[in-house]
């Protein structure tokens, strides 16, 4: 991808398979964004959060190892930090609060994801 749409941006990446972690890393910083991550656990990526350093946008999957991403999600919403889900899952498994929340079906190109996230970087918001 030649266009640096994400030129800057800082993006935490919290995926737990490593081969789609690192294509999903990849793809970000050939959009230009400087990725945080990737965390491969609910306690990794609320740690990363946790720091306070800054972060403009997330791409969470929903299922690291058996144990749902929704606390991430939380926090990054209390922290107005936007997000999109990156997944092999349908909406249905989505709890009611994210089902407004951008999702990315795997597997996507990374042109796609990084279209998905640059809105997000102008208006502040992942929930149109």
């Amino acid at each position: 991808m030649s266009e640096h749409i994400l030129a800057g941006a800082r993006i935490l990446v919290v995926e737990d398979e490593y081969l789609l972690a690192d294509d999903l890393c990849e793809a970000l910083r050939n959009a230009g964004a400087d990725v945080i991550g990737p965390a491969a656990s609910v306690e990794d990526a609320t740690a990363l959060i946790g720091r306070g350093g800054k972060l403009d946008a997330a791409v969470l999957d929903i299922n690291l190892r058996g144990e749902m991403v929704f606390p991430v999600a939380d926090a990054l919403r209390a922290n107005g930090i936007p997000f999109a889900f990156a997944t092999g899952y349908d909406e249905s498994v989505l709890p009611d609060r994210f089902t407004a929340v951008p999702r990315i079906e795997k597997p996507f190109k990374g042109s796609k994801l990084a279209a998905l996230l640059a809105p997000m970087l102008v208006s502040g918001s992942g929930y149109p």
